[in-house]
């Protein structure tokens, strides 16, 4: 019989834990910031090595590419507010297929050597980037445009929705000059 108790009471013990967690857990203030997962979407020729918003890490994009794969994580307001922006780092191959042409034998000395210098025209960039416009907060979709323009969405759609901001094509060709730079 005091076995029996003894189990009662821990079970009312524990259920008023539980119960206390629980209305502790409702009133607890919500968060005004959450962690958007980064996917990217590259519009151009080009190769995007890698890119950061604000630091955090997307993943690599070939050309015309984009979607499917995605990288933890930028800090953004669960809610928009207006001017906010973000911090868009990225490393740019112009010619992303040119090695395929090469005559050298791949990771032999000479072919390592036309690498090194292949690598030495990739293209270093950065922007400040205003986030369209949400709702809810969703996935963060970096757009890497013609010109080294990016656009940058972040509510909880995705391109190709109608609610998306962007509808860029994915194939888009530079012009022969860029007005922006």
């Amino acid at each position: 019989m005091l076995n029996r108790q003894k189990i009662q009471r821990g079970i009312v013990a524990i259920t008023l834990l539980l119960g206390g967690l629980l209305l502790s857990a409702c009133a607890a203030e919500q968060p005004k910031r959450l962690g958007a997962p980064i996917e990217g979407y590259n519009h151009t020729s080009a190769a995007i090595n890698h890119f950061s918003v604000n630091g955090n890490g997307g993943p690599n994009l070939g050309p015309y590419n984009g979607g499917g794969s995605q990288t933890c994580c930028a800090s953004l307001p669960v809610k928009w507010q207006p001017g906010l922006t973000v911090v868009i780092e990225w490393q740019k191959d112009p010619a992303p297929f040119a090695y395929g042409e090469w005559s050298e034998k791949p990771f032999t000395d000479a072919w390592r050597k036309r690498m090194a210098n292949h690598k030495a025209g990739y293209t270093q960039h950065r922007s400040v980037v205003e986030v369209a416009p949400y709702d809810g907060l969703g996935v963060l979709s970096v757009h890497f445009l013609p010109c080294n323009q990016v656009k940058v969405a972040a509510g909880a759609t995705r391109p190709n929705l109608p609610n998306h901001p962007y509808k860029y094509p994915l194939r888009m060709e530079e012009p022969s000059q860029c007005t922006n730079q």
